[in-house]
């Protein structure tokens, strides 16, 4: 789902201003629970995951979020 959103999302102008746009979409539709499991599954796939998806959680979690 996460990579739908980077999709839809990122505007492939600025890679620091599209995984923003994507962390402030997880904080506001995302249940915490949803965040932390997607954090936790990003290291060990992160293959199926796009570059604009990978960029957003490293974002999130230095957000500590």
């Amino acid at each position: 789902m996460i990579n739908q959103i980077s999709e839809n999302l990122a505007r492939g102008e600025n890679t620091e201003l599209d995984a923003a746009r994507i962390v402030d979409h997880l904080k506001r539709f995302w249940a915490p629970l949803m965040r932390e499991k997607i954090a936790s599954y990003a290291p060990t796939d992160k293959n199926k995951l796009s570059t604009e998806s990978r960029n957003a959680i490293a974002l999130l979690q230095e957000q500590g979020d």
